[in-house]
């Protein structure tokens, strides 16, 4: 990984996170978005991938004794550096932190890239979702990561 640092994120790093999602996904979130996550959902929990700007993030929404993952991007120049398995990592440890049993997230089923790191890091395949994606209808492939007992 880069000498990038992991932190909790901020309302004032808003901003950047809005950026690297602008130019990771077809249907961003907006800005107002990600301040109404930081200041209105006690249970969101954001991380941020910073150098000397931030250059990636990853969010968990903590639902009953589950997380679900909302969103993990790094900028385009960063790709490929580890940024996405840090902050997955991270991610994995503030779940066990708070006592969660399991994560899950959805993710395109093109996204071959990030659907490998997430099997890397030992969560399995749980089934599709149909026509989940509105900008051009794609499937999701749903997977679940099983935290308890699962010690590191």
């Amino acid at each position: 990984m880069t000498d990038a640092r992991i932190r909790k994120m901020t309302v004032a790093d808003a901003p950047g996170v809005h950026a690297v999602e602008l130019e990771s996904f077809a249907t961003p979130w907006t800005l107002t978005a990600f301040i109404a996550e930081m200041t209105q959902n006690p249970n969101a929990y954001y991380l941020v991938a910073e150098t000397d700007e931030i250059i990636g993030f990853a969010g968990l929404w903590h639902i009953a004794d589950e997380g679900h993952i909302t969103n993990v991007a790094v900028k385009h120049t960063a790709r490929g550096l580890g940024l996405g398995e840090g902050l997955l990592e991270k991610l994995i440890e503030v779940a066990r932190e708070l006592g969660l049993r399991a994560m899950t997230l959805e993710v395109r089923v093109s996204n071959t890239p990030a659907r490998t790191l997430y099997e890397k890091l030992g969560f399995l395949y749980a089934g599709t979702r149909k026509r989940y994606y509105q900008d051009n209808n794609e499937d999701a492939a749903i997977y679940w990561l099983e935290l308890e007992g699962d010690e590191t």
